[in-house]
């Protein structure tokens, strides 16, 4: 009989993960369900450790209940494009990922067929030269002022979370969703910190092994430009601060 920690490590880990029990068996090599080995019915074998250890580098230590660190130090964990997309020539290509699309992306993040539905297009600038790019549509507020909801950025493919820089803006596609964010990698520690730019959102903590792929922003495409310039607003603020002054002297 397993000891009542490594059960209760492994049925939280399942959960934290968020799969039911029949896909969490499916995807460590367990026939229809996990259901046994979070009641104590069935042993935890050597082969579901490693399964736990390859896929989502869980410390075999931490479920026998030897060590705190859930999991291994990921720096091998791969970031790079798991699909290259071309054009009937051959050429690589740009291919374009909406909100809408953006939804299933990391469930299709393999899928070569599912890509050829987006559009895509080349980009004949140098600077868009001897690099994979992709373009994403930036949901939501919370990178503004920088980056306002609709506008789309085109991003570079990063080969490895070593090349992450704090000052660079991120396309980070994780297990379930798609964000726009700054990385910081907080020092003696192997967690993530995803940053928004608009305050009004909290610093999101993830793990190394969460991420699928990390694109960095390069450009944007925005609408909506118009010739207004700062200029009025400056004046407001000026005569706003010459009505204070008066009222502080009056």
């Amino acid at each position: 009989m397993e000891n009542e920690l490594t059960i209760k490590r492994f049925t939280d880990l399942r959960r934290e993960l968020g799969f039911t029990q029949a896909e969490f068996a499916a995807l460590i090599g367990v026939s229809s369900t996990t259901a046994d080995i979070e009641r104590g019915r069935t042993k935890l074998s050597g082969k579901v450790v490693a399964a736990l250890l390859k896929q989502f580098k869980v410390n075999p230590l931490w479920l026998y209940g030897e060590s705190e660190q859930q999991y291994i130090e990921a720096s091998g964990t791969s970031v790079i494009p798991k699909v290259v997309t071309v054009d009937s020539s051959d050429r690589e290509n740009m291919v374009l990922v909406n909100a809408k699309a953006a939804a299933g992306y990391p469930q299709n993040i393999h899928d070569t067929s599912w890509y050829r539905q987006l559009p895509a297009f080349d980009l004949p600038i140098p600077e868009f030269r001897n690099a994979t790019y992709r373009g994403f549509q930036v949901e939501g507020d919370s990178m503004l002022p920088n980056l306002k909801p609709g506008e789309w950025v085109l991003a570079r493919a990063v080969e490895d979370l070593s090349d992450i820089n704090s000052n660079k803006i991120y396309v980070v596609v994780l297990q379930d969703s798609v964000m726009v964010k700054k990385i910081e990698r907080p020092p003696n520690s192997n967690k993530i910190l995803l940053i928004s730019l608009n305050e009004s959102y909290p610093p999101y903590e993830i793990e190394p092994y969460q991420i699928q792929e990390v694109w960095q922003v390069s450009s944007k495409i925005t609408f909506g430009v118009d010739a207004t310039t700062e200029n009025g607003l400056l004046r407001q603020l000026q005569q706003s601060m010459e009505e204070l002054k008066k009222q502080l002297k009056a």
